[in-house]
C-alpha cells in the first residue's frame, strides 16, 4: 500500500488538509482536524508553497502533480476544471459542452461536487447558468470568498 502524507494550510476561510503520496497530491479539502505527517515529501512542500502563493495573490495557476482518483468521466471533468482560468467562471452547462456532452449537466455537477482536490482543481469557478453560486463542498460562503478574491 502506498504511504500517504498529510499537511495543513491555514487559509483566510479555513484550514485546508492536503494529502499526498510520495509523488503527487491526492486530496485537498477544507477540514477542521489538523493531522500532520512528519517528514513531508517534496510534493507536499511544493503544494504548501503554491497554496501560500495563491492566497497571497502571487499565483494564478498551480503547476504541481496531482492524481485525483475517480471514474473516467469524473477525471475528464476534473481535467477540464483546470482549464478555467483564474478569475473566470463558467456554468455547469458550459462545462458539459467543454467535455463534449452538453446533455450531461447533472452528471458534470455531480462530478464537480466530488472533486477531491479543491482550489488546485478549481471547482469553485463553476456556477449556475443564471449566475447564482450553487454547490461547493466547502460551503457557498467559501465559494463566494474565493471568486471575489480571484476577481478583485
Amino acid at each position: 500500500m502506498t504511504q500517504r502524507f498529510v499537511a495543513n494550510y491555514s487559509t483566510p476561510i479555513g484550514n485546508l488538509e492536503i494529502v499526498s503520496d510520495q509523488n503527487s497530491i491526492l486530496a485537498c479539502n477544507f477540514q477542521e482536524k489538523k493531522e500532520q505527517s512528519d517528514n513531508l515529501p517534496q510534493i507536499l512542500k511544493q503544494a504548501l508553497i503554491q497554496l501560500n502563493e495563491y492566497f497571497t495573490g502571487k499565483r494564478k495557476e498551480f503547476d504541481i502533480t496531482f492524481s485525483p482518483s475517480g471514474t473516467e468521466f469524473q477525471e475528464k471533468v476534473w481535467k477540464n476544471l483546470t482549464k478555467i482560468t483564474f478569475g473566470e467562471t463558467i456554468s455547469y452547462s458550459e462545462l458539459a459542452s467543454r467535455i463534449g456532452n452538453k446533455n450531461a449537466v447533472r452528471a458534470v455537477g455531480k462530478a464537480n461536487g466530488q472533486n477531491p482536490i479543491s482550489i488546485i482543481i478549481p471547482c469553485h469557478r463553476v456556477i449556475g447558468c443564471d449566475g447564482n453560486l450553487v454547490g461547493y463542498g466547502g460551503g457557498i460562503e467559501k465559494k463566494k470568498w474565493l471568486l471575489d478574491f480571484e476577481q478583485n
